[in-house]
């Protein structure tokens, strides 16, 4: 099961992470999770949100780029070492993970990671076959 990703490209200048964070806000769009990859001149933020759909949409009608990328999320064991087993389960079966981040929320003792594999089929089908938690869309509301 693949969640949304939306992407934002965004200069890099004062304020500019501000005026998506507002719009979302006022928009009653809650942000589950983010991450944001800068260069020189711009960055990009990387968030899951409640309503990604809405998000994309109100972000393009106030003149920003906003994508979606389908992405994978997963409940890690949090203790020592989770997140490296399933990262062995990944590397064992050649599954590249082109990026990732934490979800700032947990449920239960799982702590939330998303993924972005470079084969996202395979990948939703070797963490199944090893009977790994992958988050819904639906789910994300419930955060």
């Amino acid at each position: 099961m693949k969640i949304i990703q939306i992407s934002v490209f965004l200069e890099n200048r004062k304020g500019r992470l501000y005026e998506v964070c507002r719009l979302l806000g006022q928009h009653n769009i809650s942000i589950r999770a983010l991450n944001i990859a800068e260069a020189t001149d711009f960055g990009v933020l990387r968030m899951v949100v409640d309503k990604p759909d809405a998000a994309q949409k109100v972000l393009r009608e106030h003149n920003f780029v906003a994508n979606r990328t389908d992405v994978v999320a997963v409940e890690v064991s949090d203790q020592p070492g989770g997140l490296a087993d399933i990262l062995q389960l990944l590397s064992k079966d050649d599954l590249n993970v082109e990026y990732m981040y934490a979800f700032v929320e947990k449920r239960s003792d799982k702590a939330l990671v998303v993924f972005r594999f470079d084969d996202t089929e395979k990948a939703l089908a070797l963490l199944a076959a090893h009977h790994v938690n992958v988050v819904r869309q639906t789910d994300l509301a419930a955060l």
